[in-house]
């Protein structure tokens, strides 16, 4: 599609009346996802804010250099497409945990969240809710039992141990990716210790938030998913409440993943629709 191409290539700004895919709804929660290669890089870069700049230029390897960069980029593009304004007149603040949120007069806030790894980007938008979005690269010779005894909360850790060695890695990434979006969500950032609350991990088990140990009422507030993503990949969603529904989009070169199975049917038809072959 033209547009989802102008957008991917960082070569115009659009308005939601000209692309009916971004006209979001406060009942909905859009989830777009991005290979981040073989982008323009250079023109990205002039959307970027001087403190983006820096944190850009702060990496070592051309390659996450390039990878942040093209992030960013379409995290703005796709803002300014939602509001209907150049990604120049986006103005930003952030949360006492550093989370950012966008500065807007008289609009409804549209709450926004980035993750990317490995080369490939997903981002999650809403109108007035929290939300918070996590996408991990599966790597195969990892330590995970050892990082889990670190980090994890005992009954994780007994969970982990329980999964069959084949699917541990696995089983290992599912529950940092849902324990990431959860304290994005919160905008806690780092000060909220990851072993004050349990995810389930088992693969093929639903995901969810099993228990907050500091507010129990937390389990009731959020909403916890897994996101469709390519093989090799995991991620997970958080958002505030349970009166929503999802909608996925993609912003690939060349071929999207395949949405989830369990998606309804008009969500994949829609998904399939913006994919860029």
């Amino acid at each position: 599609m033209l547009h989802a191409k102008a957008i991917s290539q960082g070569s115009v700004t659009l308005k939601p009346s000209r692309f009916p895919g971004l006209a979001l709804e406060v009942t909905e929660v859009h989830l777009w996802q991005a290979s981040l290669d073989g982008r323009p890089a250079d023109i990205f870069e002039s959307f970027l804010s001087a403190d983006e700049l820096a944190r850009a230029n702060r990496f070592h390897f051309i390659e996450d250099r390039t990878h942040f960069v093209v992030a960013r980029g379409l995290l703005r593009n796709l803002l300014a497409a939602y509001l209907g304004i150049n990604c120049a007149e986006l103005r930003f603040s952030y949360g006492a945990k550093g989370k950012p949120f966008l500065l807007l007069d008289g609009q409804t806030q549209i709450n926004f969240n980035l993750s990317h790894s490995h080369g490939r980007a997903a981002f999650a938008f809403s109108r007035g809710r929290e939300l918070g979005v996590d996408l991990e690269y599966v790597k195969e010779d990892f330590e995970a039992e050892l990082i889990a005894n670190r980090f994890f909360s005992r009954s994780e850790v007994w969970a982990l141990r329980a999964v069959p060695a084949e699917l541990r890695n696995q089983a290992f990434f599912n529950c940092w990716t849902r324990k990431e979006a959860y304290i994005k969500a919160r905008g806690e950032g780092l000060s909220m210790p990851l072993d004050q609350f349990d995810v389930s991990l088992r693969p093929g088990e639903p995901a969810a938030l099993l228990n907050n140990y500091r507010e129990e009422r937390e389990v009731e507030r959020w909403s916890m998913n897994a996101i469709p993503a390519p093989a090799d990949y995991v991620g997970a969603l958080v958002v505030e409440g349970h009166d929503w529904k999802l909608k996925s989009f993609s912003l690939e070169k060349p071929a999207a993943p395949k949405p989830a199975a369990n998606l309804p049917a008009l969500e994949r038809a829609q998904y399939s629709r913006l994919s860029l072959g």
